[in-house]
């Protein structure tokens, strides 16, 4: 990898601390439960974003992004790739800063919307990984 991007990645999990979490998973055995529950621990605010629930890691959970009455920093997308362009519509909508794709979402045509209008993008990574290796 590339220094200039290990540096971009640090510089966003520093200085960005709300993650709305889009296709988080109440159940604690699926990776983004995991993944979500470390950044909490981490100190990052999480929202959950998942129509089918309430509340997920203690926190109110949200039907979409457009129904979070907070600023989000970064969108963490666990969706399958091509149910990823409709996130990230909304994500330009509400004009979250960042969009990240987890480990294994690939969609060039959802990141290039995003990037098109101004959002930065990072895909087919894992937000806790990073975590743990350019911050933890």
């Amino acid at each position: 990898m590339q220094l200039v991007q290990i540096e971009k990645i640090r510089s966003i999990l520093t200085e960005n601390k709300v993650i709305a979490v889009v296709g988080l998973s109440p159940k604690p055995s699926r990776p983004s439960n995991r993944v979500a529950g470390y950044m909490k621990q981490a100190g990052y605010r999480i929202i959950p974003v998942n129509p089918g629930q309430n509340e997920i890691l203690g926190e109110k959970c949200y039907p979409d992004l457009s129904a979070v009455p907070a600023e989000i920093d970064i969108v963490n997308i666990f969706r399958r790739a091509d149910q990823v362009e409709p996130v990230i519509l909304d994500a330009i909508a509400i004009k979250a800063k960042i969009v990240w794709m987890q480990l294994g979402i690939i969609n060039e045509k959802a990141a290039q919307m995003a990037e098109n209008k101004g959002l930065t993008v990072i895909m087919d990574r894992c937000i806790s990984v990073d975590h743990q290796n350019f911050i933890g």
